[in-house]
């Protein structure tokens, strides 16, 4: 995670986000934030702990303004990048827009949704959340952050 600013950052600071995804060349990872500042990481340097896979189209990455119920604290989340809706609607991805503020935007459907609000719409007709998935970050040496639907 310290090696991508971008991403440290999303997971360091309330209501910051970065989006996840792989870069043209399959060959890097490439954060990018509301702002459009980009952190790219090379594959081939993390290839070796295991497989990698971003969601349907990439990953929203990032920690609450505030806790969840019954959390001590705002802890770092992780969302799909496809519009749920527009998925689920019609079974294909359509990438979100990160918004600074902690909003995320499908220009498909009209839907904006709330990240800080554990992905809810705040904008647009209703239906369902973002798909989220489980993450663990540690803050150590490295910083290390492993996401997973398992």
């Amino acid at each position: 995670v310290r090696q991508a600013p971008v991403l440290f950052t999303a997971c360091e600071s309330w209501g910051e986000y970065c989006t996840a995804k792989i870069d043209n060349t399959g060959q890097r990872f490439l954060f990018t934030n509301a702002a459009g500042q980009q952190s790219p990481i090379n594959i081939l340097a993390i290839s070796g702990y295991g497989g990698y896979y971003l969601g349907l189209s990439g990953l929203i990455i990032g920690r609450l303004t505030i806790p969840e119920i019954g959390e001590d604290i705002a802890r770092v989340v992780c969302f799909d990048l496809a519009c749920s809706n527009c998925y689920q609607n019609y079974n294909i991805t359509k990438p979100l827009t990160l918004q600074t503020g902690g909003y995320a935007k499908c220009h498909s459907c009209q839907r904006t949704y709330n990240l800080n609000d554990c992905g809810s719409i705040a904008d647009g007709p209703s239906g369902r959340n973002l798909y989220r998935y489980r993450v663990n970050y540690i803050n150590d040496i490295n910083g290390t952050l492993v996401v997973n639907n398992g």
